[in-house]
């Protein structure tokens, strides 16, 4: 099994500077399609491997509207974000952008339901 490292002070620095481009090319409207220049969509991170190549931006659309189309035509753009990303930062190698729905949204929602659940309140308000 894998096993999981936290990410360097590299890594999350270089994340949040291609998050910020991104959110300037969404912002600015940049983009070849009319949908997503209209659709609300929110870069909640963006995680860069060790070698700074490849990033991974986690995003959401307003009450999750359209998700799977944004999110198709966000990857299908990419190379949009990768040009601007070039351009804006001193690195090496623009990293390969990948688009992926953040889902601990979703997760959060399914735990605080959890909590909400009588059995469950029930238990943890046992003496």
């Amino acid at each position: 099994m894998a096993e999981h490292k936290e990410p360097s002070q590299r890594q999350l620095r270089v994340g949040e500077e291609i998050k910020k481009v991104i959110m300037g090319v969404l912002q600015r409207g940049d983009m070849r399609s009319k949908e997503l220049r209209e659709a609300f969509i929110t870069i909640t991170s963006v995680r860069v491997s060790p070698d700074l190549r490849y990033a991974n931006a986690y995003i959401m659309t307003l009450n999750g509207k359209n998700l799977g189309i944004v999110l198709e035509m966000l990857n299908a753009e990419s190379g949009v974000f990768r040009k601007e990303i070039g351009a804006k930062l001193q690195l090496r190698y623009t990293p390969e952008i990948h688009f992926r729905v953040d889902d601990s949204f979703a997760e959060m929602d399914k735990i605080e339901k959890l909590f909400r659940n009588p059995q469950v309140a029930q238990d943890l308000h046992k003496d």
